[in-house]
């Protein structure tokens, strides 16, 4: 089975800005639609290889330990799956962002989330600050 790293590494290049262009013109959202498009693609294809897979592999094993070892290794692609479904929820989400103008703006702050960030995490919906101070907060209550 691919792994979703792979699927999403063939998004499409980074975006090179043309002069002082207005941040989140339609070049812009068009180019982040576009990736989130491909990853949501890919994802898609993980969902629906994994349930032929597991149909296809579906063995009533006799040894106790290999059933053990099938059922480990669904469990784990399972959440793996579930994992992958829970972004293609974020991923429909950040699409509606963009649908109704407010993508590329930090959530909490307002600021503009920058094209590298976005880059580097489509889906992100806080900018490098506001996201460094929640992972602060969480280690904190994490203690």
């Amino acid at each position: 089975m691919t792994s979703m790293a792979t699927d999403t590494n063939s998004a499409p290049t980074a975006y090179k800005p043309k002069g002082k262009e207005e941040y989140m013109n339609p070049r812009q959202l068009a180019h982040f639609r576009a990736i989130l498009d491909e990853q949501k693609r890919g994802l898609g294809q993980d969902i629906d290889r994994t349930v032929h897979t597991m149909q296809d592999e579906a063995t009533i094993f006799a040894d106790p330990n290999d059933r053990a070892t099938q059922e480990s290794d669904m469990s784990l692609e399972l959440r793996n799956r579930d994992r992958e479904r829970k972004l293609i929820k974020k991923i429909d989400e950040t699409i509606a962002l963009i649908d109704s103008g407010d993508y590329g703006y930090c959530d909490k702050c307002g600021v503009e989330i920058g094209l590298k960030r976005l880059e580097a995490r489509p889906t992100a919906t806080l900018c490098i600050d506001c996201k460094t101070l929640d992972e602060l907060r969480e280690k904190q209550v994490a203690k």
